[in-house]
Order: C-alpha cells, then sequence, then structure tokens
C-alpha cells in the first residue's frame, strides 16, 4: 500500500500554531511569550511568573505538529504578593515531598538560593527523579530546579542485555510503531535511544518506556523527530 506524502507545515504555520496552542493552555499568559521559527525549530522567549508556567510554554510548543525541537529562552520573575523567602520556599519543597508518594521524600535534600532549588539524593527509579522536579517545580516563587538526583545502581545480576530486554518489551507494548525504529544500547545502566518518530507524542512514549525501567540510572536522548518516518 502507498503511504500517503506528508507535507511539511510552513514555519509561519508553525508559529501561528504553537501562538494558538499557547492561547488554549489555561497555564500559560500567551502574551508573555514570543514565538520564532526556523526550519522547524521554536525558540520561546519572554518573562513569566514561575517556573511551571516556563515548562508549560514549552510543553504546549511540543503539542503541536511540525516542531521538531524547542529552545527555551523563558525568564522566570519573581514578582508582587507571590515573593517568597528561600526559606519558605524550602519548607513548601520539604512538605511537597513529603505528600508526594510516588517520590522517597526521606532520601531527597534540597538547597533554595534566591529562588532556585536543587534536589539532591537518591532514588530508585528515573521516573522518581522526574516526579520529584515535576512536584517542586509547580511551587510559588520556584525561579528554576537543578536536579542532582543519582538514580541507585542496578540490581545485583541486572546485567545489560537484561536492562534492554526489559525496555524493547515495554516498546513494544507501549509504542509498538515507535519500536521498529529505536535503537537501544544499555551501559552500566546508562540507556541511549536513538532513531526516529514522528511526534513529541511518540517520543514522550519511547522515554517513557526507559524511565520506568528497574536499573535504568541515566537515560541518554537521542531520539530525533522526523514527521516522515
Amino acid at each position: 500500500m502507498t503511504q500517503p506524502m506528508i507535507t511539511r507545515k510552513s514555519d509561519s504555520q508553525i508559529q501561528q500554531d504553537v501562538l494558538q496552542e499557547l492561547r488554549w493552555d489555561p497555564r500559560v499568559e500567551e502574551t508573555e511569550v514570543g514565538v520564532e521559527v526556523d526550519n522547524g525549530a521554536v525558540t520561546l522567549s519572554g518573562t513569566v511568573s514561575s517556573w511551571a508556567k516556563r515548562a508549560a510554554a514549552q510543553e504546549a510548543a511540543h503539542r503541536v505538529a511540525g516542531v521538531l525541537d524547542v529552545a527555551n529562552n523563558i525568564q522566570v520573575k519573581r514578582a508582587g504578593l507571590l515573593v517568597r523567602t528561600d526559606t519558605e520556599i524550602a519548607q513548601a519543597v520539604r512538605r511537597t515531598l513529603e505528600w508526594d508518594v510516588l517520590v522517597p521524600n526521606q532520601r531527597v535534600t534540597s538547597t533554595v538560593t534566591d529562588g532556585w532549588v536543587t534536589l539532591e539524593g537518591t532514588v530508585d527509579l528515573w521516573s522518581e527523579r522526574e516526579d520529584a522536579e515535576r512536584a517542586v517545580r509547580n511551587l510559588a516563587s520556584v525561579r528554576g530546579v537543578t536536579n542532582q538526583l543519582k538514580v541507585t545502581l542496578p540490581p545485583p545480576g541486572r546485567l545489560p542485555d537484561e536492562v534492554r530486554a526489559a525496555i524493547e518489551g515495554a516498546l513494544e507494548r507501549q509504542a509498538e510503531r515507535e519500536a521498529r525504529h529505536i535503537q537501544v544500547r544499555v551501559t552500566d545502566g546508562r540507556v541511549r535511544l536513538a532513531g526516529r518518530v514522528r511526534s513529541w507524542k511518540e517520543k514522550e512514549a519511547v522515554l517513557g518506556a526507559a524511565r520506568y525501567t528497574p536499573g535504568v540510572r541515566e537515560v541518554d536522548d537521542q531520539i530525533r523527530i522526523d514527521p516522515e518516518v
């Protein structure tokens, strides 16, 4: 069967679609964000009041079909009554980690400097590392997050071939079409994913398969988005 031809969007059309997506997303003030597009690569600029809004704008841009890459140059500036002291932010971080059942909070510590949060400690899964950052970035007055959480060593006897087989099995279950285009390499718990997918949604499905696999300490994302795959 002949595959239908895929027509690439022009940069101007992608720009308009990203702006429309920003207007649609209630987490983002569209007027605060500037959008430029060069050969499918989107650059976001402007100033917002929280790290959560910055991340939401990035996610909105990635959702748009035709977007290949996103450079997020949005700045976070704390303003007005929302400003908390670093001590107050640190206390809020601790409460948030304690309430989040997906994060081993007793093994995670934080340092807050001028609104910037640094997370340190150890977790068992790569997904827990990302869950901790996601929880913290949504707090008021947080200007940014540096995630230095380390994933513990793979279980004894869990060989690279076993980790790779587990990831490939997850890919077959969760992202069957994408699995045919992805190469998986595992070295000492570090996973390198390479290949091409058609959209950001497909890329997230592939990365998700690795994030939840026991024994994965680090993910090297070399996946490219190519609508013509």
